[in-house]
């Protein structure tokens, strides 16, 4: 006997799915910050290799509250970049020789990693950072 529900395609209709729940909305998190560009190591003196203080620069808008309430926390130690949203924490590697030597290309692929391990979607467009369940 079939159960009254295996005619519902189950895996178009599941609430978890992102794009049919709709609390799944990207929210803004921050502008990028221009000026963390004139920091980069041509124009800006940096022994680090991986461009600290564009990353320190890139890094400090996001360190707000989400118009939830929701407490956004992303910072720097050395190579590790650590993303905070909430109760969920993530951390991801500036990663030189896997994915660039240049600090623009390096810090979007760490955010992304730490976004992925904390559990949430991050975006980074041309102008701004948005932040998703």
């Amino acid at each position: 006997m079939r159960s009254p529900n295996s005619n519902r395609n189950t895996r178009m209709d599941s609430p978890r799915r992102k794009w049919n729940n709709p609390a799944f909305v990207m929210t803004k998190l921050c502008d990028i910050n221009a000026a963390a560009l004139e920091k980069l190591p041509p124009k800006f003196t940096d022994k680090s290799g991986i461009g600290a203080h564009y990353v320190d620069a890139f890094l400090k808008p996001m360190n707000t509250k989400l118009p939830d309430g929701t407490r956004v926390a992303c910072k720097r130690k050395g190579l590790k970049v650590m993303f905070t949203v909430g109760t969920k924490k993530g951390e991801g590697l500036m990663r030189r020789l896997d994915v660039s030597k240049d600090p623009v290309v390096m810090l979007p692929a760490a955010l992304q990693e730490a976004a992925k391990a904390a559990g949430v979607e991050l975006k980074i467009t041309d102008t701004e950072i948005l932040v998703g369940p």
